[in-house]
């Protein structure tokens, strides 16, 4: 298993993922993408659109603001229920979830609202200064909170959204309007949530500034179970076969009802095997009728959908496959890492299923003062360029200190040009994962 620390330095070194604001000395919970580190991202979100939306006839896309009408966050529940508890460390003034803190107590069964007493009771002690000296647990609501307009009062109050379901929901009856889809049906959408984490933590695992990729499936109240169980095995098959993360990696967790959002009666997390354990990959949710008797209630507008077979009209509900973009990108990071041993040294490589390589290859001249081979060399580059588009051109330090760079990236293929290049047409390609050596003729590249 890969150490969080090696994918960290890793990610920085070959310019995947940045510590955001690095130049100022950072901001905790905020990550930049660096070249590489975007396309890997958006080669997983554009894969995840072509699974959930474009393959499907059941699916619609839909891209809300993020900014919306604060009654958004007051009928949803999470004006009022969107917190954690968070404790005080008396002594350094440090500050922490407290049911994380719980989870480190040995034999002790703590309650799910947990209080100082407790706390103390069990000798958790601060993660920081190591006293056991804890304040009251209090609920902090997770919302950024902004203002809206020239004046910043409390007329002006507005949200960062901590999650795109909402959007979904307030543009429901706008589809069911003007497309009026066929029931069972699906709404997508992917962008940036905000949370305003107490202790962001585990790199890019618990983030303040976020990207998800979410669906809201809307079913007849008496289809959820079937359609639920439908949508887990897609999410399976997903997971394992179109992003080709390890099965054995991959595990459900049936959230207990104490531990299950205020809006969902049935909640499936799918847990992956990270360096940092076995946690939340991504999860899969019944929300029953709830958000949308909600935004019925407070708007005043009819939610209902009519059958168009039957005529019967009723509040669908909904199930709801929600992915954080920045875990799967750690999840694939976290099954691709690989250290090995070659020629007496050690190897770093990134396995990366050649889909989401930032690069399928790499084209080098074998010398790079030769002019000859860099000219036949800038052709073949051209030729894999205007073909496949992700190719890089290499041409620093000597041939092995090029593969070590384009195995730690995940380049699948490096395409070198010598000067039996220059005789018959033929190239060296050397795979990354078996390091076998070919020769292929440039036209069959």
């Amino acid at each position: 298993m890969a150490k969080l620390e090696d994918i960290v330095s890793l990610c920085k070194r070959r310019g995947f993922i940045f510590q955001g604001s690095d130049v100022y000395g950072g901001m905790a919970g905020t990550w930049d993408f660096g070249p590489l580190g975007v396309a890997l991202k958006r080669k997983i979100m554009q894969t995840w659109w072509k699974y959930w939306v474009e393959d499907r006839e059941d699916m619609l896309g839909v891209d809300a603001a993020i900014i919306m009408n604060p009654k958004t966050w007051v009928a949803s529940g999470h004006a009022a229920t969107f917190a954690d508890p968070l404790v005080e460390c008396n002594e350094c003034h440090g500050r922490f979830r407290a049911d994380k803190l719980a989870k480190t107590a040995e034999g002790h069964d703590l309650s799910a609202n947990i209080t100082k007493d407790q706390l103390i009771n069990a000798g958790i002690k601060c993660p920081t200064c190591g006293k056991i000296n804890w304040g009251e647990v209090k609920q902090f609501n997770m919302m950024f909170e902004t203002h809206v307009g020239a004046v910043s009062d409390e007329t002006s109050v507005a949200y960062l959204r901590p999650e795109t379901a909402q959007g979904i929901f307030t543009n429901y009856k706008n589809v069911v309007d003007n497309v009026y889809p066929d029931l069972p049906f699906g709404l997508a959408q992917q962008g940036k949530a905000f949370r305003n984490e107490i202790s962001p933590r585990d790199f890019i695992f618990r983030c303040r500034e976020l990207e998800q990729m979410e669906i809201e499936y809307f079913v007849h109240p008496n289809d959820w179970e079937r359609i639920f169980t439908e949508l887990l095995r897609d999410v399976h098959v997903f997971l394992e076969e179109t992003m080709q993360l390890p099965a054995n990696m991959i595990h459900e967790y049936e959230v207990p009802a104490d531990d299950r959002a205020h809006y969902s009666k049935r909640t499936v997390d799918i847990e992956f095997d990270f360096p940092i354990g076995s946690e939340e990959l991504m999860g899969i949710a019944y929300r029953t009728d709830f958000d949308l008797q909600n935004v019925a209630r407070a708007s005043g507008k009819n939610m209902e959908y009519r059958d168009k077979k039957t005529g019967e009209s009723f509040v669908p509900h909904v199930i709801e496959p929600s992915f954080g973009v920045e875990r799967l990108v750690m999840a694939v990071l976290s099954a691709a890492y690989h250290e090995d041993e070659v020629n007496g040294e050690k190897r770093t490589v990134l396995k990366l299923p050649e889909a989401f390589a930032p690069f399928r290859f790499c084209v080098s001249p074998l010398l790079k003062n030769k002019p000859e081979l860099v000219e036949k060399a800038r052709t073949v580059y051209q030729i894999l360029r205007k073909k496949y588009g992700n190719v890089t051109w290499d041409d620093s330090g000597n041939i092995g200190k090029r593969y070590r760079k384009q195995d730690e990236i995940g380049t699948p293929k490096c395409v070198v040009i010598d000067f039996d290049t220059l005789e018959d047409d033929t190239v060296t390609i050397r795979d990354r994962d078996t390091l076998a050596q070919t020769r292929v003729k440039i036209n069959e590249l």
